[in-house]
């Protein structure tokens, strides 16, 4: 592969990035403009600004996205209700294929023949990346510098550090306790103190969450509004979606809601043990089953259920930009055409659970399911004849398997 003349680097301003940065203008002799992406990590991102432009950055993009992904990828995810492994949100995959789309941009904007990424060799992120790249431009060209220098330990990367002049935060001349991401609707911690699965967690890995033991003693009751399948109102006040998942996380955090210990299958083939924590999307998720409890039809509600794991595990994997998760998607959408109304949750010492829901475009018939007078809505010998067209392949197996002897 020719070395490439312009390469935009997705950047964080930390220390393994601006690396990478100098990395890239030594090793290619290329210029390089950075992208810098405000997802709801809760980081100041202007000192990303003031790092890039004394590491002699040709051009530096900053950009709050964090609308953008909660309506465009968060708010379709969790339609679909989608979990990794039965269990996982997804917070650090949806993020990726945005991040992507806007590298992919922004070389175009500025004629860039590349693009580079902090990921390393052993993740799950390079995959992601650079699937969703290669989906938008199968021409351009990735960098991913974990999988070519020779920098493969910490001490390496300092010393490259100190030799180039790239300011070192103290704290990372040490050994790092575990690894970081964040966005608004997740943080993830790898690595290190979390590596071995068979001890607890630290509490204070968890960043965005109290403990539940400490959560409030009592309950707090809140109401979200849907739309279509997305939510738009907390307790009737309509919210842009990044708003309503910023509120959400507050009160799950407040809460102790949304903590997960999880030992994932990830796609390059290990397992690895991360700690998530994902407040608002788990308040999220019970809400919108629970206005699916009574606007989606059985046949629709269980045929989603059975296509979640495929969804949820394209995601994973990197194929948001792909054409089944496009037609899943499409499926997914159109069930949500009457999940309209609002759910009532009650959040309490880690739990967000439903305690009421009521729509417009209920399918719930109370004259159909009452134990008392029904008024004849329903004729109960009805089920006699539906039990017995049921039964009849099972009595039909029974008497061959009593005939021939099972």
């Amino acid at each position: 592969m020719p070395a490439p003349k312009k390469v935009v680097l997705a950047y964080s301003g930390g220390l393994d990035t601006s690396i990478i940065l100098k990395w890239l203008q030594t090793e290619y002799g290329c210029e390089v403009v950075t992208f810098t992406a405000d997802l709801g990590q809760g980081e100041e991102l202007e000192p990303a600004r003031a790092k890039a432009e004394m590491m002699g950055a040709t051009g530096i993009y900053i950009e709050d996205l964090r609308e953008e992904f909660v309506r465009d990828f968060v708010f379709p995810m969790f339609r679909a209700n989608a979990l990794y492994e039965g269990l996982y949100l997804l917070g650090t995959s949806i993020a990726r294929p945005l991040i992507s789309k806007r590298l992919i941009e922004i070389a175009a904007e500025t004629g860039a023949d590349a693009i580079a990424h902090g990921a390393t060799g052993k993740g799950n992120d390079q995959v992601r990346f650079e699937l969703a790249a290669y989906a938008l431009n199968p021409e351009i060209k990735v960098i991913a510098p974990w999988r070519e220098w020779d920098l493969t330990s910490r001490t390496k990367l300092i010393d490259f550090a100190e030799k180039n002049q790239i300011p070192i935060a103290k704290d990372k001349r040490g050994e790092a306790p575990f690894s970081v991401d964040a966005n608004l609707l997740h943080t993830s911690s790898e690595g290190k103190v979390l590596e071995d699965p068979a001890v607890e967690a630290p509490d204070y890995v968890y960043q965005r969450t109290v403990n539940p033991e400490d959560a409030p003693n009592e309950p707090e009751f809140i109401e979200v509004g849907f739309e279509k399948g997305d939510a738009v109102s907390i307790n009737g006040q309509a919210m842009s979606p990044a708003t309503i998942l910023t509120r959400l996380n507050e009160l799950g955090g407040k809460h102790g809601i949304g903590r997960l210990d999880l030992v994932e299958g990830r796609f390059v083939g290990m397992k690895s043990r991360g700690i998530y924590e994902t407040p608002g999307g788990t308040i999220l998720i019970e809400a919108h089953r629970g206005i699916e409890q009574i606007t989606l039809d059985r046949g629709a509600a269980h045929l989603k259920d059975e296509m979640m794991p495929k969804y949820a595990e394209l995601i994973y994997n990197g194929f948001w930009f792909s054409p089944e998760r496009e037609m899943l998607q499409a499926l997914i959408d159109e069930s949500q055409k009457h999940v309209t109304g609002t759910v009532r949750l009650k959040l309490y010492k880690g739990l967000a659970r439903t305690v009421g829901r009521w729509s417009d475009h209920s399918l719930y018939s109370e004259s159909h399911v009452t134990f008392e007078d029904d008024a004849g809505a329903y004729d109960q010998k009805d089920a006699a004849g539906f039990i017995q067209l049921q039964a009849l392949r099972l009595k039909l197996i029974a008497m061959r398997n009593r005939r021939v002897g099972k």
